[in-house]
């Protein structure tokens, strides 16, 4: 059994019985003694490796509480979209449309059109790839932009009807521009060749290696069956070094229940979490559900996808079988809808069931007042990305104006006593969790000289911003332990080149892990 003793470190537990510590001996895959320095004298023995920490910090592993993890393998081998100008995208495509074998698809993510001005089209693209379908996701995942030869594939012309749940965007005349809307990318996607669940499992393979660097130790997924399928091809192979809960699309929750799938089955790497659902888009392509429109948009309150009776209709369906609910909602109308069904699910289990599953929100952008404290009162997990809240502040303030007092409420919820989630969203955002940290205690851009803190009264304090990347998102996981660097914990821990409580804030976007250990293996070192 392999044994390693840390000592001369600088250990924050985030345990409230030893905050801090010196030194830990770690024993297969747990923490097995946790203490000071000067009281390893006990564990000198030949099969023990000391490593000298020479006073680095250690915290516990970091878990990214919402990301594609699928998505997120694939795009670190797409297109790189996300460009300061439109020309600059373009130029990328066209790129790799003279590097890319004729009639292959080129895919592409991270575009923006708020940043660039203006939207895209299919003629844009049809010129710099006249000879290959193009496909490129928005950044938000709610948008994409396609050309000509895609579009035909799809059987995308003037005449096609707008999905359920999606429009197609059309010029004047009625003709498509190439720009599809939330269910109406599906019609494009389709058509995309799916890749094997081995090939799937090596981009993976690829991906978990970028986020051990990062510090993080486990996710939260919620992609579909070819991420799970490519998982557990990773777990059979052992080359897994993350650990993973599995979110399941509603898509499948009939599937989930035959088989009696139930939230939190599985072993020590991975776990089934809830049933995935959308209530609305998101607020880029201003998709998100309001109580009120946009603001420059007065006719526009976004798309709502569900309404709250279908909700609870599948809560309940959920709930009898042992599964819980996740939810996306970015708008005031998706949140406060989605609450109003979360209450009528409570009620059902505490009447019925006599048992009260982890269910949560995704996002919970924007809040109306009287709905602030509702997550804590119906014990509803938080789930949100402080890194949002950097990209978004311009755009949330164009579009939602005052209503942003209660966007992306962090320290609103802290203070109701909700259970706080943070993660990324990767793709849609970097995954790295030290950027996200400086998000939720700044609320301020990174690379920015004298940044402004936006909405100041929603920023919290570092060790509750650590909490909710660490400890809370853990629970996810339990029976297995994480989250504290305690005794009988499983070690999952990173070694960094700075202290995060001992720097200005505007430096947390700096740290750099310099070694991550998951289950008692070494992942990552510099």
């Amino acid at each position: 059994m392999k044994r390693y003793l840390l000592v001369d470190g600088n250990i924050h537990t985030l345990d409230a019985l030893l905050p801090t510590a010196e030194a830990m001996l770690i024993e297969a895959d747990q923490i097995s003694w946790i203490g000071q320095s000067a009281d390893t004298r006990q564990f000198h023995q030949d099969d023990t490796e000391w490593i000298p920490l020479e006073g680095r910090t250690v915290i516990p592993g970091m878990i990214d509480a919402h990301i594609h993890l699928q998505k997120y393998a694939i795009s670190l081998e797409s297109v790189d979209c996300e460009t300061t100008t439109l020309q600059n995208c373009l130029d990328r495509i066209s790129d790799k449309a003279r590097a890319t074998e004729v009639n292959a698809w080129i895919v592409g993510h991270g575009w923006d059109q708020n940043t660039w001005g203006d939207y895209g089209n299919l003629a844009d693209l049809d010129e710099v790839s006249p000879n290959h379908p193009v496909y490129l996701t928005a950044k938000s995942l709610h948008a994409a932009w396609a050309n000509s030869r895609a579009l035909k594939l799809a059987k995308i012309d003037h005449d096609t009807k707008d999905p359920q749940g999606g429009y197609i965007q059309r010029d004047p005349q009625g003709h498509p521009t190439g720009i599809l809307f939330e269910e109406a990318m599906n019609l494009v996607s389709a058509k995309i060749p799916t890749p094997s669940t081995e090939q799937i499992a090596s981009s993976m393979r690829k991906a978990q290696v970028s986020l051990n660097a990062l510090g993080i130790t486990g996710v939260h997924d919620f992609d579909g069956r070819d991420c799970f399928a490519a998982l557990q091809v990773l777990t059979k192979m052992d080359e897994l070094s993350i650990r993973v809960v599995k979110n399941i699309p509603v898509a499948h929750l009939s599937s989930a229940l035959d088989l009696g799938l139930r939230t939190g089955f599985g072993d020590k790497w991975i776990r089934i979490g809830n049933i995935k659902l959308f209530m609305d888009g998101a607020l880029g392509p201003r998709t998100a559900s309001m109580l009120a429109p946009y603001i420059e948009d007065n006719e526009n309150m976004g798309i709502s996808l569900l309404d709250s009776e279908y909700v609870v209709d599948i809560g309940i369906q959920a709930a009898e079988g042992g599964l819980g609910l996740t939810v996306h909602a970015i708008g005031d109308r998706a949140n406060h809808d989605v609450l109003m069904a979360f209450k009528e699910i409570r009620n059902f289990e505490g009447n019925i069931l006599g048992t009260s599953l982890p269910h949560r929100i995704e996002h919970l952008q924007l809040l109306h007042p009287d709905d602030l404290s509702l997550p804590a009162d119906l014990g509803i997990i938080a789930s949100m990305q402080p890194i949002h809240a950097v990209s978004d502040m311009d755009m949330a303030q164009r579009y939602w104006g005052e209503r942003c007092r209660n966007a992306y409420a962090w320290a609103s919820q802290l203070e109701g006593n909700a259970v706080l989630y943070f993660g990324s969203d990767a793709p849609v955002e970097s995954p790295n969790p030290f950027w996200g940290l400086h998000a939720a205690v700044t609320r301020t851009k990174r690379l920015i000289a004298t940044p402004e803190s936006w909405i100041p009264e929603q920023r919290i304090p570092l060790r509750e911003a650590l909490i909710a990347y660490t400890s809370s998102p853990a629970a996810a996981f339990l029976p297995t332990k994480l989250g504290r660097l305690v005794k009988g914990n499983m070690a999952d821990l990173v070694v960094l080149d700075q202290d995060p409580f001992s720097i200005p804030p505007e430096e947390l976007p700096d740290i750099k892990p310099y070694a991550t250990m998951v289950g008692g293996k070494w992942v990552f070192e510099v």
